[in-house]
């Protein structure tokens, strides 16, 4: 059975899946090698995600697995804050999660994971950094003279979140991805990595993949180093191809 590498986040895990998206790309990566389960949800905060635990990740479920054919993944890559860090009194204010909360809820999902296995990998990724004016001309393409007179978000404010993260990340000894300190290495990350001042490009894919690919090859285990659920067909015996299965049957028991 492939090991399973869950995706738990926002919109910009929902959307890694799409053409281009970090997430596809890690499922290229490790093909035939382990499981890329998607569960990314639009417009949730940690907050939310605190009431997903049970449905995504049920502790019952895992206790009985040993007994049976269910295993809690492997690893697990924690990707909240974008929406958490919307400011309080502009037209998001109902996502904003206050970031002592924020990192609160970070910890009690960390904890719930490691209940469901405690040699489960997991990555925490910060929010990424915020183009307020890709806001503004986002926020305005959409609506038009309706449109919010102020971003409803700030690079500075998301960054103070990204802290939290990595803050946490170092007190549970978790590895993490500073996403907002990691894009503003490079000029005009603004537009190179942010469609609409938020979500990602397709240049801003690559970065949460390589991030992403890097540090499970450093802390789990590289998709080289991975074996194939079945033979390559190069390792298949073509004239009895049974007694190729059934090897692979006994090397997995």
């Amino acid at each position: 059975m492939r090991p399973q590498i869950v995706l738990f986040g926002d919109s910009i895990t929902q959307q890694s899946f799409s053409s281009g998206g970090w997430g596809a790309a890690l499922t290229d990566t490790y093909a035939r090698k382990a499981d890329i389960v998607l569960r990314g949800y639009g417009g949730y905060t940690s907050r939310l995600a605190l009431f997903l635990l049970q449905y995504l990740f049920p502790l019952f479920r895992y206790m009985a697995s040993f007994q049976g054919s269910k295993k809690p993944p492997a690893a697990t890559t924690v990707f909240f804050g974008a929406n958490d860090a919307a400011l309080a009194g502009r037209t998001s204010e109902r996502q904003h999660v206050p970031v002592e909360e924020y990192k609160d809820n970070l910890r009690r999902i960390v904890h719930h994971l490691k209940d469901c296995s405690s040699t489960m990998l997991v990555v925490l990724i910060t929010p990424p950094p915020v183009d307020e004016e890709g806001r503004m001309q986002y926020a305005k393409s959409v609506y038009g003279e309706k449109a919010m007179e102020q971003p409803e978000r700030t690079n500075e404010m998301s960054g103070v979140y990204a802290s939290q993260c990595v803050e946490l990340a170092r007190e549970l000894g978790l590895p993490s991805i500073n996403l907002w300190a990691k894009m503003q290495e490079t000029e005009g990350w603004q537009k190179k990595f942010l469609s609409d001042g938020l979500h990602l490009t397709a240049e801003g894919n690559a970065v949460v993949y390589r991030e992403v690919e890097r540090v499970l090859a450093e802390t789990w285990l590289p998709a080289s180093e991975l074996p194939y659920d079945f033979p390559h067909h190069s390792q298949i015996d073509w004239k009895n191809p049974e007694k190729s299965f059934q090897q692979q049957q006994c090397s997995s028991i």
